[in-house]
């Protein structure tokens, strides 16, 4: 079992990334980046968390950021959000969307691109070392 499943809406995503994998590197996390959109291939994101074996996913997603909270309604592990910089709000419209869940669908949100990714790797080692 891995320690850290991230999930990306896009292929484009991967680049930014990098701080976070850094981090996780050096914190001694597994991992491993799956991209799936909660609005393109949803039903193929369903399937993949029903068999994923992971200790806590990381969700990175941007504009309407559907993509953290269809991940914490499925999964019972903890899920930490991070909005990307993306559209004319630069993230904002992604925070918003993370952070506001419905009773029941908690998500770990982190603050909006490169000190946001750095910060889920972290939160990660510290709800992994409880």
């Amino acid at each position: 079992m891995r320690d850290v499943t991230v999930i990306i809406g896009s292929e484009s995503d991967k680049p930014a990334l990098a701080p976070m994998e850094e981090k996780l590197k050096e914190l001694d996390l597994s991992y491993e980046v799956f991209v799936y959109s909660a609005h393109r291939n949803l039903p193929e994101l369903l399937e993949f968390l029903k068999t994923n074996e992971t200790k806590v996913y990381i969700t990175c997603a941007g504009l309407a950021a559907a993509l953290p909270g269809v991940v914490a309604s499925q999964v019972k592990q903890p899920v930490i959000g991070v909005p990307m910089v993306v559209g004319s709000l630069a993230g904002i419209d992604a925070l918003l969307a993370i952070l506001q869940m419905p009773k029941g669908v908690p998500i770990a949100t982190m603050g909006i691109g490169k000190q946001g990714l750095i910060n889920a790797a972290i939160m990660a080692k510290k709800i992994i070392d409880v």
